[in-house]
């Protein structure tokens, strides 16, 4: 059987390894999942209300309108419903925005190691990838190589914090290369860990009004899976001008998101005292990882995410990464982005702990 040929470019993205399957394969008791960026608080308590106080809902189809949560949405960042459209997690705004710009004949461009789903999206057209020589985002390359082939680039990703990286960018930074960004190439800001950046350093804070308002060539994408815990229920958001959400929502299959999901991320966005705990607690455990690092000299960059990235030299992030799961430890292998190097999502106090037991043993 034959298929589109721009498939065959494309790499599987590779999701986070099962806990369940794990334990049975290995046999283990106990297996901490440090891999998928999770909140390792778990879910929000008003949104575990929230979806067992609406499970009746579940036989209905959900209201389209999604109505409840851009409203909470609009309040939230002072903007209007209509510049809001809700997706099954943010990747699918992703796609809208792939599919409503990009075809064979253009490209897009990104710095050298950023989120998987911009390229799978776009191969899946044919699309043209252009990458910054630097694995981290360096806005002068990205300027360059955007003023070299401006005729081909409609699309440019900044991943604000990057994942897998987890540098960031700070705002200002990123408007005055905005300035420089013809109007019809659209230029998506990746937040699904911004707020992670804004509490370490509020000069990393992207206000998604601002955006849209200085420049009508972008959209803010951002999610419920990270800093609110519900990454199961797959809820994410666009945060764009009307003309642009109008077109995505040509896009947009029907009920994309369900009842439940919707009432958690309604009710998730207001638990204010989850939210304050997950982000004091993520950077007060991720010194422990910073000055782990430094005692055994492993390579990293300062992150402002729910993660950190370790680089090695000597030793084997493939071989390394298995011993760990061996024992109960799942983690992030980075070399299908090329990379010698492991990310590690910051757990609770005692899953960190037994990371660095654990990979004490096997460095």
């Amino acid at each position: 059987m034959q298929f589109n040929p721009f498939l065959k470019a494309i790499k599987t993205y590779e999701s986070g390894k099962d806990i369940d399957l794990i334990a049975k394969e290995y046999g283990l008791n106990e297996v901490i999942k440090l891999a998928s960026n999770e909140n390792p608080y778990g879910v929000s308590p008003k949104a575990k209300r929230a979806i067992i106080d609406h499970a009746h809902l579940a036989y209905l189809y959900p209201d389209d309108t999604m109505s409840e949560l851009k409203q909470a949405l609009a309040k939230r960042y002072n903007i209007l419903n209509e510049n809001i459209i809700i997706g099954s997690g943010s990747d699918q705004i992703i796609e809208y925005i792939v599919h409503a710009k990009l075809d064979h004949s253009k490209a897009y461009l990104q710095c050298g190691v950023s989120f998987a789903m911009y390229e799978i999206y776009a191969k899946q057209l044919g699309v043209k990838v252009y990458k910054t020589p630097s694995l981290t985002h360096d806005l002068n390359e990205l300027g360059e190589l955007y003023q070299k082939h401006k005729n081909e680039i409609k699309v440019i990703f900044l991943c604000l914090p990057n994942n897998p990286l987890g540098e960031c960018l700070d705002a200002n930074a990123v408007f005055e290369f905005l300035e420089n960004i013809d109007d019809d190439c659209l230029v998506a800001i990746d937040g699904a860990y911004n707020e992670f950046a804004a509490f370490k350093d509020d000069k990393k804070r992207i206000d998604p009004k601002e955006l849209i308002n200085k420049f009508q060539n972008t959209i803010y994408l951002g999610t419920f899976s990270k800093l609110y815990g519900l990454g199961g229920m797959r809820v994410g958001y666009g945060i764009a001008c009307k003309e642009i959400i109008d077109v995505f929502c040509k896009l947009r299959a029907p009920f994309n998101v369900t009842n439940l999901s919707l009432k958690a991320a309604v009710a998730a966005l207001n638990d204010d005292e989850f939210v304050q705990k997950t982000l004091e607690n993520n950077f007060s455990q991720m010194r422990l990882y910073e000055d782990f690092a430094q005692k055994y000299q492993i390579k990293y960059i300062p992150s402002y995410t729910n993660f950190i990235t370790y680089f090695f030299d000597k030793k084997n992030s493939t071989d390394l990464s298995e011993k760990l799961l061996k024992n109960g430890i799942i983690i992030r292998n980075l070399q299908s982005y090329g990379l010698n190097a492991v990310r590690i999502s910051i757990g609770t106090a005692y899953e960190n702990s037994r990371f660095f037991e654990e990979f004490s043993k096997n460095f």
